[in-house]
């Protein structure tokens, strides 16, 4: 006997109710996520503040937090949600950012490993993002404490903390210590 899985919509995902959860649409199907650990929150803020001003401040695009969804491929239906996203100021349309889902990729998507996340659910993602045109992912491994970029067609670099994380061609101009995503700032007394 088989059975048989009913696939889900990008559109049908975004009527959902909230219900605290995240969720990727990955083929069709939905994938539950639980909310992001303290540690997990706090990397990808530090980087997403860094990134949303150097952005601004240079008119280059839109930042985009971890709650925004990304439709990478249809029929079935993929949907991803990045802990941050970056669209470069050209793909922005006249009529503004979407109520909805972003139609396609991001320029850069950026994911900061969970404890629970398996090396499978990490490759997926990038395999997603990359074959829907995203032109780079960031993987920040708080565990490993390194941020690997990935680009299609490009080795796989690996960064640590005696290195800058550099926006090379899709936020030019950008640099970020790798040490600073992980060390947190104490107050002076």
């Amino acid at each position: 006997m088989s059975t048989t899985t009913q696939l889900m919509s990008a559109e049908e995902l975004f009527m959902m109710p909230d219900d605290d959860f995240r969720y990727d649409l990955v083929k069709g199907e939905l994938r539950k996520m639980s909310p992001a650990g303290s540690e997990h929150g706090s990397i990808a803020l530090r980087l997403g503040a860094a990134l949303y001003q150097y952005v601004e401040e240079n008119n280059l695009g839109e930042v985009f937090g971890a709650e925004t969804g990304f439709k990478l491929a249809s029929n079935p239906d993929t949907v991803r949600a990045p802990d941050i996203a970056f669209v470069r100021e050209e793909r922005i349309p006249e009529t503004g950012i979407p109520q909805k889902f972003w139609d396609g990729a991001p320029d850069l998507a950026v994911e900061v490993v969970s404890p629970g996340d398996s090396f499978d659910e990490v490759e997926e993602k990038i395999n997603d993002y990359l074959s829907a045109g995203t032109r780079a992912v960031w993987v920040i491994s708080p565990k490993r404490r390194t941020v690997s970029i990935h680009r299609a067609g490009v080795e796989t670099m690996t960064l640590t903390e005696n290195d800058i994380l550099d926006g090379q061609d899709v936020i030019p101009g950008f640099q970020y210590s790798v040490a600073k995503l992980f060390t947190r700032k104490r107050a002076q007394k």
